[in-house]
């Protein structure tokens, strides 16, 4: 079962320690205060170890949207109908969504991939939400999303996802991970009332329940994670065998690689945490990784928005490094300040 994501967790690549010394240590000889822009430094190194270059770049940054739809919409956990996941996905398809615009706007190219549009998931509040097939499916359909991006020449790939229902499900999936107070991980989402909020914690409590015997984080997302989080996930496994870093979105794109973690931990070490979204059990899975986002803006588009945001900021963090010049390279053998 889900043979496809394991064997992708065990051959994963490693980080080029040489090229991550070398580019820190010209970090910290460029024409700025040391420490200056420490955060930035600290991104380029980290590019630098998985494009293992001396060098680290972003100049082909590739967007993949994975779309599909959720049975547990059917709870009311959300404020629009699950129809709309397919008009998105075709305004998406058209180049008319936000992320178009945003993807444009990076020079990013971006692909969107149905892996169950219309075909909802199971009801995970009383069934699984994929069989081990369409499980495999979502894999197989990521996995050749990312060979086809960094055979066009991908350096930086952005994590993305379209469902209605998804929060709910991403609530699920890290409460069954990670325990604790279940209505803590459920956040409003796309903006439910008081009552949508309680709709949508009783169906995560209910999903909880229902897998609380298991304790293969796999399994657990084959069980309540939904297609577009297992591709999510498979697309990251992926990306971390050609050692092209991955930028994350918010709380579903999160959640969805979390089961990676706790399966392999390690197992995100090329990712880089873009945003942090409003919801609240985003934060709570940031702080069980110990990783810090680079923006706060307060998000909860998803699509991949929030990362694609991010870029900008990764580009300038290999360039404030690669472009600018060492004391040395400047004054040469002059005595600095003479």
């Amino acid at each position: 079962m889900s043979d496809q994501l394991r064997r992708e967790l065990a051959e994963l690549s490693g980080r080029d320690e040489l090229a991550a010394s070398l580019v820190r240590a010209r970090s910290e000889q460029v024409l700025r205060p040391s420490g200056a822009l420490q955060r930035l430094d600290d991104v380029a190194v980290h590019i630098a170890a998985w494009q293992g270059s001396v060098t680290p770049t972003v100049e082909r940054p590739a967007v993949l949207i994975f779309a599909g739809d959720h049975g547990v919409a059917a709870a009311g956990v959300s404020n629009y109908p699950a129809e709309v996941t397919a008009a998105m996905f075709a305004a998406v398809r058209a180049g008319r969504a936000t992320i178009n615009a945003l993807a444009r706007s990076v020079g990013a190219t971006l692909s969107v991939f149905d892996v169950g549009v219309g075909r909802p998931t199971g009801d995970i509040r009383f069934e699984a939400a994929l069989s081990p097939e369409r499980f495999d499916q979502a894999v197989a359909i990521a996995v050749a999303a990312v060979d086809d991006a960094v055979a066009d020449g991908a350096d930086l790939l952005v994590l993305g996802e379209l469902g209605i229902g998804n929060t709910t499900v991403a609530a699920a999936l890290a409460a069954a991970l990670l325990r604790g107070d279940n209505d803590g991980w459920s956040g409003r989402g796309t903006g439910v009332d008081d009552d949508g909020l309680q709709r949508k914690r009783r169906a995560v409590d209910q999903a909880v329940v229902r897998v609380s015997s298991l304790d293969d984080p796999i399994e657990i997302m084959r069980e309540i994670g939904g297609a577009e989080l297992a591709a999510m996930a498979a697309a990251c496994a992926r990306a971390r065998r050609h050692r092209v870093p991955v930028v994350l979105d918010g709380y579903v794109a999160t959640a969805a690689v979390l089961p990676l973690d706790i399966a392999c931990p390690g197992a995100l070490d090329h990712c880089i945490m873009g945003h942090l979204s409003a919801e609240p059990g985003h934060r709570r899975i940031l702080d069980h990784l110990g990783v810090q986002p680079l923006l706060d803006l307060g998000m909860r588009l998803g699509e991949g928005s929030g990362a694609l945001a991010a870029v900008p900021l990764i580009r300038m963090a290999c360039v404030s490094v690669v472009e600018v010049a060492t004391f040395d390279e400047w004054f040469g053998d002059e005595p600095f300040g003479q």
